[in-house]
């Protein structure tokens, strides 16, 4: 199979750099639907799903491949080869932001600025470090996914949405959970919130923008601060508002804060 079709790629805007959006856990590129046509106004936009996600090629996933972030890393790097033109701005949500930049770390010369939406390096607190759960917090919320995944997607949507005004939201992020395949959403959530990658952060040489909710039960405001101070040229903003996804809760808040870090580095 291509890489494209692997991936479910679509390719529209036009521009000399190109922004590339990658979704996060249980989700796919539907639901970057409010910020992207923003910016193909002004770049090249690729969209794609994560191998597993979405309408990406399911017979394409390897278990011993993605037992780690750099299986998709990996990925990246080939989708960015195969459609992107010159210099780039990756978009990831949540796990997809360590994802770019586990990319970046293997060919630092494709990117040009990261935007990290509601990202984390590691989930578990530890020592002065807060991640925002204990470890017995994340194994049970593990546990709980393995044993009734649809319960916890149930469960679990409106937490991870937030945006309590908007419930329609919460829903489509469990319609979304619910779309993806049990057996590999069980270890793509292992691999996400056992993953540290504290140690890698301050590898990353290019612009970083971290963008978070002011009020986000998965990444809290502390991981964002965390992640200022680390990161060689890490910036931080913070948007007024309830959950994990404000790409769908606060799209233009979200746009304004993203226009301003991209004005701030020339792009």
């Amino acid at each position: 199979m291509s890489i494209p079709e692997r991936n479910n790629v679509h390719v529209g805007g036009s521009g000399d750099a190109t922004m590339v959006f990658v979704h996060g856990f249980g989700c796919d590129q539907n639901m970057w639907r409010l910020i992207e046509p923003v910016y193909a106004k002004r770049y090249r936009t690729v969209l794609l799903d994560l191998v597993g996600s979405g309408r990406s090629d399911v017979s394409a996933y390897d278990p011993h491949k993605y037992a780690t972030l750099d299986g998709y890393a990996s990925d990246m790097l080939e989708v960015i080869a195969e459609t992107a033109s010159g210099p780039v701005i990756f978009v990831g949500h949540s796990v997809s932001a360590m994802i770019g930049m586990l990319a970046d770390l293997r060919d630092p010369s494709r990117f040009a600025a990261h935007v990290m939406v509601g990202p984390s390096p590691c989930y578990v607190n530890d020592g002065d470090y807060v991640g925002g759960f204990e470890r017995k917090d994340i194994d049970g919320l593990l546990d709980a996914l393995e044993s009734n995944y649809l319960g916890w997607s149930s469960n679990m949507a409106p937490t991870i949405m937030g945006a309590p005004e908007q419930p329609e939201l919460a829903a489509e992020l469990e319609n979304s959970f619910c779309r993806t395949d049990p057996e590999i959403a069980k270890q793509f959530a292992r691999v996400t919130f056992l993953s540290d990658h504290r140690a890698d952060l301050p590898k990353l040489k290019t612009p970083t923008l971290v963008l978070q909710c002011t009020d986000d039960l998965i990444a809290p405001v502390a991981v964002g601060e965390y992640m200022k101070r680390v990161l060689p040229r890490g910036s931080l903003a913070l948007i007024e508002n309830v959950g994990h996804c404000p790409h769908l809760s606060a799209p233009s808040a979200s746009c304004a804060a993203i226009d301003r870090f991209l004005a701030s580095e020339g792009l």
